[in-house]
């Protein structure tokens, strides 16, 4: 169930997508640093705007690689950073994994996945039609959001791509992933 960075993200200004590097730097209890979206309290605007001093749940935004190759069959070319993700990983089902799973990346940096992004309308007015590409319904007609997970950080160290991804699930009954 282990899988491999193959790009990381951050970006100073609250742009919808992240310019790639060669390397990002997490704090523990912060997230990426020099990225808009760190910090321990909110920093996504519209969540800001109604109460500032919630918890930061969104610290770290991951998305799987399968996905941009799913996009790119239905004529949505995306590469990692367009859709705002610090973290584009490759191996493992993000999507499938339970709240308050485990993901070890490189030597030193650990985090908790926390739920699940929802996606905004942004995602429109960076590619329209993109939206409805994110979403799916199951059997059942339950929304399915692939637009990744978003994590807090528990351990920092530097992320690099080509760093393995070692995953620990949580004791106990696994909860799924709601949107936060």
């Amino acid at each position: 169930m282990d899988g491999t960075v193959i790009a990381v993200a951050q970006s100073a200004a609250h742009d919808f997508s992240k310019r790639t590097r060669e390397a990002i730097r997490l704090l523990a209890g912060f997230g990426v640093v020099g990225d808009a979206h760190g910090g321990a309290n909110v920093q996504h605007r519209s969540r800001v705007a109604r109460d500032r001093t919630t918890p930061n749940l969104r610290q770290l935004h991951l998305i799987h690689c399968e996905l941009f190759d799913e996009l790119a069959g239905r004529g949505f070319p995306v590469r990692p950073g367009d859709l705002g993700e610090n973290v584009a990983t490759r191996g493992i089902a993000l999507l499938a994994l339970p709240r308050g799973t485990r993901l070890r990346l490189g030597a030193e940096a650990l985090v908790e996945i926390t739920g699940l992004r929802n996606p905004c309308k942004q995602i429109d007015d960076f590619q329209p039609g993109l939206m409805q590409a994110v979403l799916d319904r199951d059997a059942a007609g339950a929304l399915i959001r692939k637009a990744g997970v978003m994590a807090v950080v528990l351990a920092g160290g530097a992320v690099r791509p080509g760093d393995p991804i070692a995953v620990t699930l949580p004791d106990g009954p696994h909860e799924p992933l709601a949107p936060v």
